[in-house]
C-alpha cells in the first residue's frame, strides 16, 4: 500500500482497490488473514497512517481472523486529535457514537461499517444504527 502511494499519492485509491480484493476472499480467513498481516508501511499523511491502522484493526475484528496484526499497534497509527470522516459538524455526535472500536481508539469517527465497497459480502449483515 505505501509502496503504491509512494508513486501515486491518492492512498484513499489504493485502499478501496485492495478492500475489493479481500472481500472477494471472503469466506477464506487464512487468505485475507495474508492480505492484512504485512505491514502496508507509512504514507506520511498523518490521517492515512492512522487511518490504515483502523483498517487493518476493523477487518481483523470485523471478519473474525485469526489475529490482529502487530503493526496496527504502532504508535503512528493513532492520532492526537480527533478525525470525523464526514467532517460535518451536524453528524459528530453520531459518529462519536457509532464508530467501530477499531477506529475510535484512533480518535476516528466515521459511520458504522466504514469499509463497505460493492464486493462487500453483504449477505452477512451489515452494522445498523438506529437513527431517531
Amino acid at each position: 500500500m505505501a509502496e503504491r502511494t509512494r508513486g501515486d499519492p491518492d492512498w484513499d485509491h489504493h485502499l478501496r482497490e485492495f478492500l475489493d480484493q479481500f472481500y472477494g476472499a471472503d469466506g477464506d480467513l487464512d487468505q485475507q488473514f495474508s492480505m492484512i498481516a504485512e505491514d502496508p508501511g507509512f504514507v506520511d499523511d498523518e490521517r492515512a497512517d492512522a487511518f490504515l491502522g483502523g483498517v487493518g484493526e476493523h477487518l481483523a475484528r470485523r471478519w473474525h481472523l485469526p489475529e490482529i496484526p502487530e503493526w496496527v499497534r504502532q504508535e503512528r497509527r493513532y492520532l492526537d486529535w480527533p478525525m470525523f470522516y464526514p467532517d460535518d459538524p451536524t453528524v459528530r455526535r453520531f459518529l462519536v457514537a457509532v464508530a467501530p472500536p477499531a477506529f475510535r481508539v484512533r480518535l476516528i469517527f466515521t459511520g458504522p461499517d466504514p469499509l463497505q465497497r460493492a464486493r462487500f459480502p453483504y449477505h452477512r449483515g451489515v452494522v445498523e444504527f438506529p437513527v431517531r
